[in-house]
């Protein structure tokens, strides 16, 4: 009995060494997780760092460049502030030749700024070794244009002498064109005054839209005919006769509204609305009517009437109708 107590006892004993060694291996367990834990964590934070420190460098990179393009700004203003200085000098050169051989070379230079200029406005960001070459051309440029004004002014110099000693031709020339051109004026005025004098005159010019019965229509889409009057008055030096009166009524959209066929003006043919003769003794004609009949869709709006008699524009109205 005491030997069965003593073996059950010996078999209980190996229990608490099991255990000892899960809970080992579980502490060895929890200990990987949280290396590994930090494993992770440290490369995860060591390449956010990285990664910030590269935007960093790459955002002062990009302002040093945006300044380097600011720069080339200036510089760009500052050569093109030379080339009007150079068109400035450049026309005071009296040689033909040399003037041809320095306008070609402008031109070409202008170009090339240009060029410059349409590829800073087009690309939003330049490297280093793009603004670098850019700034190279300016220079370039730039010393090419002092050569330039340099050889203008020395030109300008040789030729000193000679504008002074052609100064008091030209002013006696000057001179003398400018009494010919004063007579000359003195001349077209009387003429024009002639000429403006024996025109036709008109006043009191109307345009108003009939209906099928001849009533006056308020509404223009529903208009049958469309009525212009004026008045001649007397003017004895106006050409006493036969007068044709063509009429252009002009609608809102620019279009003439035809119907009355052509007619010359200043050496072209006209195209008109209507027309109409009268007798002109040099009295007073009052109440002339045109009437142009409707052929096409009208519109509310600002119509234009114009009167042309004797190849003359003797008015040109405008009107609303509704």
């Amino acid at each position: 009995m005491e030997s069965n107590s003593n073996q059950s006892k010996q078999q209980s004993n190996p229990a608490p060494a099991v255990n000892n060694n899960r809970t080992l291996l579980w502490v060895i367990l929890c200990l990987a997780v949280i290396i590994v834990g930090l494993a992770i964590w440290f490369i995860v934070a060591s390449t956010s760092q990285k990664k910030q420190l590269q935007e960093a460098i790459a955002l002062k990179e990009q302002a040093e460049l945006d300044m380097a393009q600011k720069e080339l700004q200036n510089d760009y203003d500052a050569l093109n502030n030379e080339f009007a200085i150079f068109e400035n000098s450049r026309q005071l050169v009296m040689d033909d030749s040399v003037k041809l051989d320095l306008t070609q070379k402008y031109e070409t230079a202008r170009l090339q700024i240009e060029k410059l200029q349409q590829e800073l406005k087009n690309q939003k960001h330049k490297s280093s070794a793009e603004i670098k070459k850019l700034k190279d051309e300016i220079s370039t440029l730039r010393d090419l244009l002092r050569h330039y004004v340099e050889e203008i002014n020395r030109l300008n110099q040789e030729n000193e002498k000679l504008r002074t000693e052609n100064a008091e031709v030209k002013s006696r020339n000057e001179q003398l064109n400018s009494q010919v051109r004063e007579t000359s004026r003195r001349n077209e005025v009387l003429q024009e005054r002639m000429t403006l004098a024996e025109k036709l005159n008109v006043t009191g010019v109307n345009l108003v839209a009939l209906n099928k019965k001849g009533k006056v229509e308020k509404k223009v889409q529903k208009a049958t005919q469309l009525r212009v009057t004026f008045t001649i008055p007397q003017n004895n030096s106006t050409p006493v006769g036969e007068k044709t009166i063509y009429l252009r009524i002009v609608s809102p959209s620019g279009q003439v509204l035809g119907g009355g066929g052509s007619f010359s003006f200043e050496g072209a043919s006209v195209p008109c609305s209507a027309k109409k003769v009268v007798e002109y003794a040099g009295e007073e004609i009052g109440g002339v009517t045109i009437y142009w009949d409707v052929n096409t869709a009208l519109t509310a709006g600002s119509y234009t009437v114009e009167l042309f008699a004797d190849n003359y524009r003797l008015c040109s109205n405008r009107f609303e109708l509704k």
